[in-house]
């Protein structure tokens, strides 16, 4: 319960407070709106009791003239609202999303190590929704629904003490009813956001990954286990359903009751001369009037528990802890020079089972550092933390004699290229992959970078060029020519520190070759770390790393490790071999 009140209350101030005054605007319309709605029940009693018996035929004019004022003034509020309210909803969703896509964006690479993407789309898209409800007609009529109740209950009451009790009696097992359900559904809600993100996931990935599957002819499998999730899902609808259908049979239940005991009672107050035709006419249309709120807040109020689900997952994600902690990121050097130094660096992406074990070496601003080793030596970690992706358990990382753990990441990260084994590019043309960290820069600049990795190599034979489109993650390129694109990007970048992880991984003989003389202009007066398995890509690096099981094994020059006959001299003479 305690949370419950807390979602409510923040729900309450960072949403509806700053947008008090539409608010209150939208509740005096519902009120303009509720009290012209009174008009028509409360006219029955002049037309039955006295317009028609005296037939007053001037009298009637005029009742037919406001009660359609009062149907027009109940159009023109309801219009108001669904302008002012709905819109403002909407505007409310589209900021939401933004908000919640901007805080992903900037957490830590390890948050999205773990999470899948097509959940994250699901929380972005679906779980800001319910906020309509809130800031919507939803709550308004929420407001605006008590003060109908209440103010018909005042005049039932007027008319008739014994009948509007007995017609509270089904009203209060109801609500009895309705809150019960309430405390069902809002887990179900919760819950259901959860599911709804898992599927969508699974579905992302599966259609990410559909070479895969029909290359290993795991449709039925993957079917399968779609099948499963959106079962899933069913089930929690289902029970939801069941929530809201028993308040709705209660609801129609009750109601009847209350309908025939009114019509049994008010018929035998008309025939003992204690109650007129008009007064039961117009008891009997303000009842409506009373439950009707009464039965629509059922409906408002499982939106208001799936809107308060929603945001509980949202708020959930917003408290997350960012990658760039104004708190300790706090320097900003005029330069970024590119001189590291790891002192006894320790990292472990699972507690107690270290990746690194106090690894410590330099690297001199403007030269190239490569790492070699087994799979799962170490390698990427170390580029990971070099690009500041990671942040180290123990020990420190210099660079330029600043904790890199405390420069703010924006100063550091402009100043930053990285090129990976699998480069990501986005769907569009080649111009635009290209121009994606600098999309200012000048043609020249671009067919500079195009040149010096040699992207118009095979740019030159298609019939767009650079426009040509190249499809989701670059679908319609070979390898060798996504990697290009790759470097042509890092190249357009001009930054002072460069991360290659395999950037010659997906190329051919003769495209290597190619690339091996764009990167040397690439890395030349700028810090380069360079993981490599092709070993003859790194001959003139000015300094080889060898990880082993997380710690630096071998450190020199290739001649000098050449000479030592160690583990880079079997690793470089089994690859010669080959």
């Amino acid at each position: 319960m305690a949370d419950k009140k807390v979602s409510i209350l923040n729900a309450f101030k960072t949403i509806i407070w700053p947008r008090r005054n539409l608010v209150f605007i939208g509740l005096i319309l519902i009120v303009i709106s509720k009290a012209a709605s009174f008009v028509a029940p409360m006219s029955l009693k002049y037309l039955m009791d006295d317009i028609i018996p005296n037939k007053d035929i001037p009298l009637l004019k005029v009742l037919i003239g406001v009660v359609i004022a009062a149907i027009l003034v109940q159009a023109v509020t309801s219009f108001l609202l669904t302008k002012i309210l709905s819109v403002q909803a909407q505007y409310m969703i589209s900021e939401l999303r933004a908000q919640v896509q901007h805080k992903i964006l900037a957490l830590p690479i390890r948050f999205f190590d773990n999470t899948k993407s097509g959940e994250l789309v699901s929380r972005i898209m679906t779980d800001v929704e319910g906020v309509r409800n809130l800031i919507g007609t939803g709550l308004v009529q929420l407001v605006g629904g008590t003060i109908t109740a209440v103010v018909a209950l005042i005049l039932l009451l007027n008319i008739s003490v014994s009948m509007t009790l007995f017609a509270l009696i089904p009203l209060a097992i109801f609500a009895v009813v309705a809150l019960k359900a309430f405390k069902i559904i809002r887990p179900i809600f919760r819950n259901r956001s959860k599911i709804n993100a898992e599927v969508t996931g699974r579905l992302t990935e599966t259609l990410g990954g559909i070479r895969v599957i029909k290359g290993f002819n795991a449709e039925q499998q993957e079917h399968s286990i779609f099948q499963e999730g959106v079962h899933k899902l069913y089930q929690n609808v289902k029970k939801s359903l069941t929530a809201t259908a028993v308040m709705t049979s209660s609801s129609t239940f009750l109601l009847g009751v209350a309908t025939t005991g009114i019509m049994g009672i008010g018929g035998y107050k008309i025939m003992s001369d204690a109650l007129t035709l008009g007064e039961f006419l117009e008891f009997t249309f303000l009842l409506g009037l009373m439950v009707a709120p009464i039965v629509q807040m059922s409906n408002i109020g499982s939106q208001l528990s799936e809107a308060l689900a929603g945001l509980d997952r949202t708020e959930e994600l917003m408290n997350m802890t960012e990658e760039e902690n104004p708190e300790i990121r706090t320097l900003t050097p005029e330069t970024i020079k590119g001189h590291y130094i790891f002192d006894n660096v320790s990292f472990a992406y699972e507690e107690e089972k270290e990746v690194l074990h106090e690894v410590s070496f330099e690297v001199p601003a403007g030269t190239t550092v490569a790492l070699v080793g087994s799979s799962g030596s170490g390698k990427s970690t170390i580029a990971g933390l070099a690009a500041s992706f990671l942040n180290p358990n123990s020990g420190k990382i210099m660079v330029d004699g600043h904790d890199l753990s405390r420069i703010v990441l924006k100063n550091f990260r402009q100043h930053l290229g990285v090129v990976l084994q699998d480069d990501f590019l986005f769907e569009g043309t080649i111009r635009e992959n290209i121009l994606f960290p600098r999309p200012d820069a000048s043609e020249d600049e671009l067919q500079n970078a195009v040149k010096a990795a040699y992207v118009d190599e095979f740019t030159d034979r298609f019939e767009e060029g650079l426009d040509t489109l190249i499809g989701e993650r670059g679908i319609k390129l070979s390898g060798g020519q996504r990697q290009r694109i790759a470097i042509a990007r890092a190249v357009l970048a001009n930054p002072r520190i460069l991360i290659l992880d395999e950037a010659t991984s997906n190329l051919d003989t003769e495209s290597e070759g190619l690339i091996q003389q764009s990167l040397a202009a690439l890395t030349k007066g700028r810090t380069t770390f360079i993981i490599a398995h092709r070993l003859s890509t790194i001959r003139k690096a000015d300094q080889i790393l060898v990880i082993e099981a997380g710690r630096i094994a071998e450190t020199g020059t290739h001649d000098e490790l050449i000479a030592k006959e160690g583990r880079y001299y079997n690793l470089f003479t089994y690859q010669a071999r080959i």
